[in-house]
């Protein structure tokens, strides 16, 4: 598990990541803003492809992190590598080309999608694993 969302964002691992709105990490926002993420990493199957040309391959998930980022930082809220859990949530599927502003005010290019229906189940699910 790693310390933070940036942390996380950066692993050499593939990984989806799914937001509410756009992602930005600086510290320096003075208006009230919060924003939920959602890091679905990829386990690779044999044979799978970056884009599954021709549907050849799958995407599965191994492991979620889900973050709150409010205007001083970010927070886990969720973490799991349990596939029971996991598959709960829908992988979406239509991720493309994302930016993210780092801390250091850096960009970094991900794969991603900005779907707050999304988050907003991802957060229902966590609620309802949390209450069991």
């Amino acid at each position: 598990m790693s310390n933070s969302l940036s942390e996380s964002i950066m692993l050499p691992q593939r990984k989806l990541i799914v937001s509410m709105q756009e992602i930005d990490l600086t510290k320096n926002k003075g208006d009230i803003f919060e924003n939920f993420v959602f890091i679905l990493f990829v386990q690779e199957s044999r044979g799978s492809a970056g884009g599954r040309g021709g549907g050849s391959g799958m995407r599965k998930i191994s492991r979620i992190e889900g973050y709150r980022i409010f205007p001083n930082g970010d927070e886990l809220i969720y973490d799991t590598n349990d596939e029971s859990n996991i598959q709960n949530f829908e992988i979406p599927y239509s991720a493309v080309a994302m930016d993210i502003l780092l801390p250091t005010g850096e960009v970094y290019v991900v794969q991603g999608i900005i779907e707050p229906d999304l988050i907003r189940a991802y957060l229902d699910i966590v609620s309802k694993e949390k209450n069991n």
